[in-house]
């Protein structure tokens, strides 16, 4: 009997141990799934975009849905029949003043988004961007990567800085549309957006202008942006580009002929709500 009570006693420990052995893998593989999304949430991700032919829309960051979780514009509806102009100004030069130009001519409004740089050395111009009417918007203080910012007050800081000097300037409130340096973001950086109430603004097309040393031929670039024109269009440019001052009336001008009006970022948020 004695013997009987001591294999049941071992049985007991041996059940103990059993639990014992379940409850830390389980703590683990919860430890291993949080761990796994934290990961996810602060992995750097580059945004883009895969060009489809025949004037179709692109696909977007491979089909992902997460952009839109968090209000992010990059595309308008396949029957939206305009095209959203965006331009990225860290600096001024003559082709700013060009590419407006264009603009006023075309009556047709952009979102500007500027750094402080642009605000200090060529005030004149930033002040026209608001004057003609242009969405004038937040692309940090720094140009950082907000994919490495892990502070929802650190970000708050790089906009905020921004917009001082804009309002400083023009006495006018920055427009609350933001555009990522680089396109680099990450789960993390658009919640802090959201937070902030900071919509994010990516493209749908954009392609190598920015290097002033290295400048895309011009009737090569004219091509390329109207092989490109899809419906709901949110094009990315730089108007530091020599080449775009170049070609902008003639791009705009055949995408007019096709049926194309310039929307708002505005106006493409109210069509996506």
């Amino acid at each position: 009997m004695l013997l009987f009570d001591k294999n049941i006693l071992k049985g007991v420990d041996t059940i103990k141990r059993i639990k014992r052995i379940f409850i830390a893998a389980a703590l683990l593989a919860v430890f291993l799934h949080h761990h796994a999304a934290a990961l996810e949430e602060t992995e750097r991700i580059n945004w883009f975009f895969k060009q489809r032919a025949n004037n179709e829309q692109p696909e977007i960051l491979g089909g992902s849905e997460l952009p839109r979780e968090y209000g992010a514009l990059f595309l308008g509806k396949e029957d939206d029949k305009r095209i959203y102009l965006t331009f990225d100004a860290g600096y001024g030069n003559e082709n700013v003043e060009t590419t407006l130009d264009v603009l006023k001519k075309h009556n047709a409004t952009g979102a500007f988004f500027i750094l402080p740089g642009i605000v200090k050395n060529s005030p004149e111009t930033v002040k026209r961007m608001a004057q003609e009417g242009h969405l004038v918007c937040n692309h940090t203080a720094s140009h950082c990567d907000i994919s490495k910012i892990t502070e929802t007050e650190a970000l708050k800081s790089e906009l905020e800085r921004a917009e001082s000097a804009y309002k400083k300037l023009t006495g006018l409130e920055m427009e609350k549309f933001f555009r990522p340096p680089e396109g680099a973001f990450s789960e993390r950086a658009l919640a802090f957006c959201k937070e902030l109430g900071y919509v994010p603004v990516f493209w749908s097309y954009a392609y190598a202008d920015w290097d002033n040393g290295k400048q895309p031929d011009p009737e090569q670039a004219k091509q390329r942006l109207l092989n490109a024109a899809h419906n709901g269009m949110v094009l990315l440019l730089h108007p530091t580009s020599k080449t775009n001052a170049l070609i902008l009336d003639d791009v705009l001008t055949e995408l007019e002929s096709r049926g194309f009006s310039f929307g708002t970022l505005h106006e493409l948020k109210q069509s996506l709500e």
